[in-house]
């Protein structure tokens, strides 16, 4: 069973910048860059909703409201997929995920919270 663990959530001023890393543990190299991995973000009260993933090991699906500003890029060899993410607005503050499946996530990060102030 893989395990995730995502760091780099904090506080930052809108126009600022933040990256976070999510590591997979457990899960074995081939699995790892088949499967679909990426950024999910929810707001207490609403869906989660995908940000950016990795599917199978190249295609990036972004959603629309972050496609210019945010990059989703990977480090097979340690497993780790990071979101780098640019001209951080207020809009953007949520709890973001890591999630990993073979299509739709079938595990979750515990989680980090992103913060941009006005």
């Amino acid at each position: 069973q893989a395990r995730l663990v995502e760091s780099g959530g904090g506080l930052v001023q809108a126009g600022g910048s933040l990256r976070l890393s999510c590591k997979a543990s457990g899960a074995i190299l081939s699995v790892f860059n088949s499967y679909t991995i990426g950024w999910y973000r929810q707001t207490p009260g609403q869906e989660r909703e995908l940000v950016a993933v990795f599917s199978g090991m190249r295609r990036t699906i972004y959603a629309d409201s972050v496609k210019d500003r945010f990059t989703i890029s990977r480090d097979n060899t340690r497993r780790t997929v990071y979101l780098q993410m640019n001209n951080l607005q207020p809009e953007d503050t949520d709890i973001y995920y890591c999630g990993f499946g073979p299509s739709t996530p079938s595990v979750w990060g515990q989680g980090t919270q992103v913060t941009v102030s006005p």
